[in-house]
């Protein structure tokens, strides 16, 4: 079953990147058993969509390495060792803010730790997305970002940010503003080293 106009996959792959479709949690995890091989380093970033697929917990089950930046008994400088160490993972898994209709992809990040990994360093990186993630261009991906995304992102942080009270961006200069870095991925170099597996639900922010 299509679950977005064709033009889309064909739009990542044109961009070098490859495109899969997948309707479920059951298929989504089992086609990301045939992506990551056991034995092999995964590191994460931050996703809601992720947690609500419970990809975070199969890998745990999973013979894999996984840089679990989530363990509670990890100190500040031990998240960031993680943080360092997902640059050489065979494969980083993230979510995304937006996937626009011509093919690329847009987050918005606040320091750098989810969007770096997915610009360089991991031999994979495998971005998961819901329908809800679609938008026609790369404005409606950054209205979608800031005005969606954001705020719902700084409540469940629990950042005493304006638009995590308001439910919309003022463009604030907060000391806890989460808005700092966006970033546009509208290639690759390396054909199909990022993938984007689109699921037939709405998920995340």
């Amino acid at each position: 079953m299509e679950l977005y106009p064709p033009s889309l996959i064909k739009n990542l792959q044109r961009n070098n990147m490859a495109g899969f479709q997948v309707q479920d949690k059951k298929e989504l995890l089992e086609l990301l058993r045939t992506l990551i091989a056991d034995g092999t380093t995964v590191g994460c970033g931050d996703s809601v969509t992720l947690e609500q697929m419970e990809v975070f917990d199969d890998l745990r089950k999973r013979k894999v390495n996984f840089l679990d930046k989530f363990d509670p008994s990890l100190t500040k400088e031990g998240k960031r060792e993680i943080y360092l160490k997902n640059f050489s993972a065979d494969t980083f898994l993230t979510g995304v803010n937006a996937v626009t209709m011509d093919g690329t992809l847009f987050n918005i990040d606040g320091n750098g730790s989810r969007v770096a990994p997915m610009l360089y360093g991991p031999k994979q990186v495998i971005v998961v997305a819901g329908v809800n993630k679609i938008t026609e261009d790369v404005d409606a991906a950054v209205k979608r970002a800031r005005q969606i995304a954001a705020p719902l992102d700084a409540k469940r942080l629990n950042k005493a940010t304006p638009c995590a009270a308001l439910g919309r961006c003022v463009d604030c200069r907060h000391k806890e503003r989460i808005c700092n870095d966006f970033v546009l991925i509208a290639g690759q170099f390396i054909k199909d080293r990022i993938k984007v597996i689109l699921v037939n639900e709405e998920l995340g922010y």
